[in-house]
């Protein structure tokens, strides 16, 4: 049996109902707006822009789903989805063929250009603007400090 419960002191608590409270608002916000203005979902769009800054547009599901944080699985039927849409290609990858390869089409491209800019727009509106500069980079530090914690293999 585990060693008694160190409950949250009140400013703890505080801070933790925030926090708990912004995980779950602010994927919200960013999905209704993307969703209405380019029929993508944050996932799709975070999936597309880790396409489009990869070397040939293309990288390995495994990579790709990394830089998307989320599951392979998860991952696939997402690309499936967008490759139905023509946003997305697969193909095995040339130096293994048990690899698969995603790769943006210029379709899904253009998509993405299109969403860039009210994604940015909404980001800054929710995020950026109510914050000085100093608190955007204690932001950036507690950010990293707590994903190292959740997800020890990502580099921050």
């Amino acid at each position: 049996m585990a060693g008694e419960t160190e409950w949250l002191e009140p400013d703890e608590l505080a801070t933790w109902m925030s926090l708990a409270a912004l995980m779950f608002k602010l994927p919200g916000v960013l999905d209704y707006q993307l969703q209405r203005d380019s029929g993508l979902t944050h996932f799709e769009y975070l999936v597309l822009a880790g396409l489009s800054e990869s070397p040939g547009r293309s990288r390995r599901m495994s990579d790709l789903a990394g830089f998307a944080n989320g599951s392979l699985s998860r991952l696939s039927h997402v690309v499936k989805r967008l490759e139905q849409r023509g946003f997305v290609d697969r193909r095995p990858a040339e130096d293994d063929g048990r690899i698969t390869v995603a790769t943006i089409t210029d379709s899904g491209y253009e998509v993405l250009v299109a969403a860039a800019p009210g994604h940015v727009t909404t980001v800054r509106e929710y995020v950026i603007a109510g914050l000085t500069p100093e608190q955007l980079a204690q932001l950036k530090v507690i950010a990293d400090q707590i994903l190292s914690r959740v997800d020890p293999g990502k580099p921050c």
